[in-house]
């Protein structure tokens, strides 16, 4: 499995491409502002093409860009219902437990909190690694603590961490980091989930 990440845009969004390899149909996760550039070198680097733009909230420094890809590439944008009036553009409602595209199956966590239709996705490697995306709900040593619900985030984060300590955080900002390390040292955990 090939994936690629890039920051990008006044807020250094974290972009991620997923693909099972190099040289086909992949997925781009959040497409934010100032992403459109960056991506089209990643792709250009790895010979991809998107078919699918996944948004794990609709805040514009995680689907800024998302409108301008889908029309380039011929790409649907995919999005929590929830988050719509954040996006400019047609998208396809996240509102199952699964979608499948570039080959993947990629699993949909509904996690409110940071904004009503956040949502993180997961991914099995076939190597036997496990992936999250989850965008502004868990970063490396915090949480996506502005707008939304915190009793919601509480709850969302309680959701996220019944996931396999082993589990490879890539967040929506800075850098990658685990369950179990986020279990064990985040200061905004639940205290019941530590």
């Amino acid at each position: 499995m090939l994936v690629a990440g890039f920051a990008a845009g006044p807020l250094r969004s974290n972009c991620y491409l997923l693909a099972p390899s190099a040289g086909g149909p992949c997925l781009v996760i959040d497409p934010g502002e100032g992403a459109a550039e960056p991506l089209a070198g990643a792709l250009a680097e790895h010979d991809l093409t998107p078919v699918a733009l996944l948004a794990t909230h609709g805040h514009p420094d995680h689907v800024g860009a998302a409108a301008e890809l889908s029309r380039a590439y011929r790409a649907p944008v995919w999005l929590h219902p929830d988050d719509a009036e954040w996006h400019d553009g047609p998208f396809e409602p996240l509102t199952g437990n699964e979608v499948e595209a570039a080959g993947l199956a990629v699993g949909v966590l509904p996690l409110p909190g940071h904004t009503p239709g956040s949502v993180a996705f997961t991914v099995e490697t076939g190597e036997g690694g496990r992936l999250v995306f989850t965008g502004d709900t868990l970063f490396a040593g915090s949480v996506g603590r502005t707008g939304g619900s915190g009793s919601d985030l509480e709850n969302s984060l309680r959701t996220l961490l019944t996931l396999a300590d082993d589990t490879v955080v890539l967040p929506g900002h800075g850098p990658a980091t685990s369950i179990g390390r986020e279990r064990a040292a985040n200061p905004f955990v639940p205290g019941d989930v530590k």
